[in-house]
């Protein structure tokens, strides 16, 4: 039986089609297939190889660490090396008051933990989170995400969770006096990269002072460089009460966290103690690769880069069925008038070598999130390859103009 229908047959399966990839290699902004044929990666696994595959930093740190130790205790009892590592290096892209940092496993598994440091310190148990807002999967994430037809099927999740509009300041009234934090994507990712006004965030973090409602940012997507700071946060002026990261994090192995000020964070140590627990969280091999990371990104400025990229990839990506691209730095959304139009262009690029996707609810938006550490040639080849794809996709339209040997304008 082959491999793949032993995936089909035996693993867990998460749709009806999946993209069956076989991928035997990764390296940079490239997966290799078993035929040996090359993709380009413009999503990144989803928003984790922001610095590429199987980078040669991450890949030295996780062999050094893996000659000394790997799991020891459950989190938080031993003192090891690389959890302390990373977290002074992070703090090194922080505001001093958040200073405290519990690694976890995942982003889902970041926003539980949150969510009950919000509870428990403020005493309250409401949650105020946006419409078409992703947080995770898990009963409390998939609580406070913000669209009912991932939801409905496994209700009853959590009480007292209101959704509002994001971006729409009139709604901020609806954070009260009971609100324990309100939980908000910096940028919003699965609604098709959605920026919100600076005025708005700075309203947010104000009606959250005011209330005694802790504020708490999303960044499982948007952070570790993406939005061309190293945290979104930073285009905005605010400073969140919590901070939750993962995905980019660990250079393609498994971590997460959510960072928050000491005197918060150490509500978790008593009435009752081990408030929140994890086996796995901070795991040494994982912190020791995010630690890689990190410095990837700050030697090399990738987070700097990255709007002038995506200034690239807007000025290329020009094709009468492209009616808008939105972006927030290499964060972007390239929109067509339909679904099937997207789907259609998605299937013909993944043909021709290059791997995009759509938005959870934004179904008619491209996902385009390459690795920060993309060439600006690189950028050029895609682009070319979709303009490519855009065309034999649509090809039965006649409005649309055919050049099978369209080649994008350098700049």
């Amino acid at each position: 039986m082959s491999t793949r229908q032993l995936f089909l047959n035996h693993l867990a399966q998460t749709t009806d089609f999946p993209l069956l990839l076989e991928i035997k290699e990764a390296e940079g902004i490239y997966l290799i297939d078993e035929q040996n044929r090359r993709y380009f990666d413009l999503i990144s696994g989803i928003g984790v190889s922001n610095i590429g595959h199987r980078h040669p930093a991450v890949i030295k740190a996780i062999k050094k660490q893996l000659r000394k130790y790997l799991h020891l205790m459950v989190y938080g009892e031993y003192v090891q090396a690389p959890q302390v590592e990373l977290a002074k290096r992070l703090m090194l892209t922080l505001p001093p008051s958040l200073d405290n940092f519990y690694f976890v496993n995942s982003g889902s598994e970041a926003i539980e933990g949150a969510m009950k440091l919000a509870k428990r310190y403020t005493g309250r148990t409401g949650f105020v989170s946006c419409l078409n807002a992703y947080h995770g999967s898990t009963q409390g994430s998939l609580s406070i995400s913000g669209s009912e037809k991932f939801k409905t099927a496994y209700r009853p999740l959590l009480p007292d969770v209101r959704h509002i509009r994001f971006n729409e300041p009139d709604d901020l009234a609806f954070i009260t006096e009971e609100t324990a934090a309100v939980v908000i994507e910096t940028v919003q990712g699965e609604a098709g990269v959605r920026v919100p006004d600076k005025s708005y965030m700075q309203a947010l973090r104000k009606r959250c002072t005011e209330t005694g409602a802790l504020l708490v940012l999303d960044e499982i997507q948007s952070g570790f460089g993406r939005t061309g700071k190293f945290w979104a946060f930073e285009h905005f002026d605010i400073v969140p009460d919590i901070l939750v990261s993962a995905k980019g994090m660990g250079g393609g192995m498994p971590i997460g966290a959510f960072i928050a000020p000491k005197h918060i964070m150490d509500v978790l140590k008593n009435n009752p103690i081990l408030g929140h627990i994890t086996t796995f969280g901070g795991h040494p091999v994982s912190c020791a690769a995010a630690y890689a990371t990190v410095g990837v990104i700050l030697r090399n400025k990738l987070h700097e880069k990255a709007q002038q990229k995506a200034e690239l990839f807007k000025k290329l990506l020009i094709h009468p069925r492209i009616k808008s691209i939105r972006n927030a730095g290499l964060m972007m959304a390239v929109e067509f008038e339909s679904f099937e139009v997207l789907k259609a262009v998605i299937d013909k690029a993944i043909s021709y070598g290059v791997i995009t996707d759509w938005f959870l609810y934004c179904d008619n938006a491209m996902r385009i999130a390459p690795p920060l550490t993309i060439s600006k040639d690189e950028i050029r080849e895609v682009c070319g390859i979709i303009l490519k794809a855009i065309n034999k996709a649509t090809s039965t339209n006649p409005d649309i103009l055919m050049r099978e040997d369209i080649e994008p304008m350098r700049p």
